[in-house]
């Protein structure tokens, strides 16, 4: 394992965090290309408002992976954020490739949305259960983009 960069956590902690930091680095960057998805392919009544929507959740995506890719590292281990990790890892279900109705992009992003959010929080509990509070402290963080981000986009469900 690399050096860490911080003292006071037990090696249980540390690798409790790591393997908790990657798992949601995978699903994040899962999220990150069926958002991108969803933007390149949605048609419809709406368009531009989501287009544009969907180019800040992917924003927000990319921040988060970016704290716990180096979260990971800061921890001594390595950050596994390939998209050969992800399609292996993720535990997102894969994103539809041919729909293109904005109201189907809605309902499958919002679906997958939730399920992230979901596994950050599973994520948020296991570190501080481990005694890792500043990756509680990173994965409560994302876990409040991720939920407002789901709002964002759900609001535009069809009723």
């Amino acid at each position: 394992m690399p050096e860490a960069f911080v003292k006071g956590l037990d090696d249980n902690a540390r690798k409790t965090s790591i393997e908790n930091l990657n798992a949601c680095l995978a699903d994040t960057e899962a999220m990150t290309l069926a958002v991108k998805q969803a933007h390149w392919n949605l048609k419809g009544r709406g368009f531009i408002g989501v287009h544009e929507l969907l180019d800040d959740a992917a924003e927000h995506l990319r921040e988060a992976a970016d704290l716990m890719a180096e979260r990971a590292v800061i921890l001594g281990g390595y950050a596994k954020g390939t998209i050969e990790e992800a399609a292996r890892r993720s535990r997102i279900e894969a994103y539809p490739l041919e729909i293109e109705a904005i109201d189907d992009h809605i309902v499958a992003l919002t679906d997958r949305y939730l399920e992230y959010g979901k596994l950050l929080r599973e994520a948020l509990s296991a570190s501080g259960e481990a005694g890792d509070d500043d990756t509680e402290d990173l994965f409560t963080e994302v876990s409040r983009i991720v939920d407002k981000d789901a709002w964002f986009i759900g609001a535009n469900r069809p009723n």
